[in-house]
Parts: structure tokens; C-alpha cells; sequence
């Protein structure tokens, strides 16, 4: 399948996880792809790596510059960078709460304001950002990490309707638990990393975790220009968690 052929993408924290899925997958489809990622070591050909730091303007700035440098342009920017965080509303500080908010959702905008004029030059301009199951749906343990994620999606929203007339479509994708580097570091934390898992994996209808491929997938779905009459939507990628109420088996 060839229809990024002749785009230029940048993916920020694309080094790994979903964004790594992500920017091999663009690449696959014919796109020429450009990674932000604070560690952008581990990046090979045909993917371009430039570090970045998105909670710092002006490094974002100059890696955006060089990328667009490096792609002669820009079509497509999959804001994907971000962390996680645990606990309830109690359990984090003021200065957690800013570190995390500074990621995951200033991090995206500064990455959507340093890229922005270049996207208004393309003809299929997309930004897909990545939020989150936890915009919309209330998960124990998660305060911190769920708003962080509403705002991503309200963000997505406002973006939409901003730039819409400018040709430049604006769309989120909302993952359920992803198998990603971060869960696992999550998973080893656990007294019981069997346990923690199966119940992750449990309260998904679908019984698994998701994958980063299927998150790239739905990501490229959005990117593409096949999908060009798509803007200020939300795309589930969560095994059913959503919108599915199973009844217990063998009820």
C-alpha cells in the first residue's frame, strides 16, 4: 500500500512504543518520516531521528527546522510524545502535575505551533495526536494521566475548528491499555506483574492488551489522504472498552 507516497511525517516520541510503530509504518506506505524524540539513538534508515525535548519551545523549534531541512516539507505531524502517571488526585504533587501536563499536552501544542506553517504549505496536511482511553472513560489510579488526556482531547477539538479552513485536518486516536515500553516498566513495579497484567488485559472486552501496530494503524487510517473529509474525530483503539458492556461469562 503506497498511499503516503510523496508525504513528508514527523513523529514525535517516535523512538519507541507506538510512535516507533508509527513512523515505520508511514515509511512503509511510502511517506518519508522524520522522528522527534529525546533519544533518537535507536533510529535507522529509512526513518530520520532529530532530538528533541517538547517541553522546551526552542528545542522543538530547531528539530522541527532541521526536519523540515532534512523532508523538503511537511504533510503530516503524529503528536505522539508523552508520559505516564499513577495515583488519585492526593497522590501527586504541584510539581508533578506541571511536569506531566508540560508533556503531554504543552508538548503537543508546541509541537503543533513549530509545524503549523509548514503544514498549511501541504496539500494533505494532517495532525493526529495521540490521547487516550482515559479522556473518556473514568479509570481507578489515573487522575493525573486522565486529565492530562481530556485536555489532549478537548485540545483536538478546538485544533479542528481552528484549522480546518486551513486545510489542515486535526484528529485524535484514543488507545486503550497499549503493550508499550511503559506498561511494562509499570508491570515489573508490580508485587504481582502476572496479576497486574491479567487485569489490565481483564478490563478490556477484547481480554488482551492493544498493540502498538494497531494504534500505528488507526493513526495512518487518520494521516491518510484516503481519509480526507475526517477532522475533529476520536478513534477507539481499545479492545471495545468504550463502548462495550459484556456480561460476565458464563452469565
Amino acid at each position: 500500500m503506497t498511499d503516503f507516497e510523496g508525504l513528508r511525517a514527523l513523529v514525535t516520541g517516535g523512538a519507541s512504543g507506538i510512535g516507533r510503530a508509527t513512523a515505520e509504518l508511514l515509511a512503509g506506505r511510502g511517506a518519508q518520516v522524520a522522528v522527534l524524540d529525546l533519544d533518537p539513538s535507536s533510529v535507522e534508515k529509512p526513518l530520520l531521528g532529530f532530538r528533541a525535548d517538547v517541553t522546551d519551545d526552542t528545542s522543538v523549534r530547531t528539530a522541527v527546522e532541521s526536519a523540515m531541512e532534512a523532508l523538503g516539507g511537511l504533510d503530516i505531524l503524529v503528536n505522539n510524545a508523552g508520559i505516564g502517571a499513577q495515583g488519585t488526585v492526593e497522590d501527586n504533587d504541584d510539581d508533578e502535575w506541571r511536569r506531566v501536563f508540560d508533556v503531554n499536552v504543552l508538548g503537543m501544542v508546541r509541537a503543533a505551533r513549530a509545524a503549523l506553517p509548514h503544514l498549511r504549505r501541504s496539500e494533505h496536511a494532517a495532525i493526529v495526536n495521540t490521547c487516550s482511553i482515559a479522556a473518556t472513560a473514568g479509570l481507578p489510579q489515573r487522575a493525573l494521566y486522565s486529565a492530562t488526556k481530556g485536555a489532549v482531547y478537548s485540545l483536538t477539538l478546538a485544533m479542528a475548528a481552528d484549522h480546518v479552513r486551513e486545510g489542515v485536518r486535526v484528529n485524535c486516536v484514543n488507545p486503550g491499555t497499549a503493550d508499550t515500553p511503559w506498561i511494562g516498566r509499570l508491570l515489573d513495579r508490580a508485587s504481582d506483574p502476572a496479576a497486574e497484567r491479567a487485569a489490565l488485559e481483564a478490563r478490556q472486552p477484547s481480554g488482551r492488551l492493544v498493540s502498538a501496530a494497531e494504534v500505528a494503524g488507526a493513526i495512518a487510517y487518520l494521516a491518510s489522504p484516503l481519509s480526507g473529509a475526517t477532522t475533529g474525530t476520536s478513534l477507539a483503539v481499545d479492545g471495545g472498552m468504550q463502548g462495550l458492556r459484556l456480561r460476565p461469562v458464563g452469565r
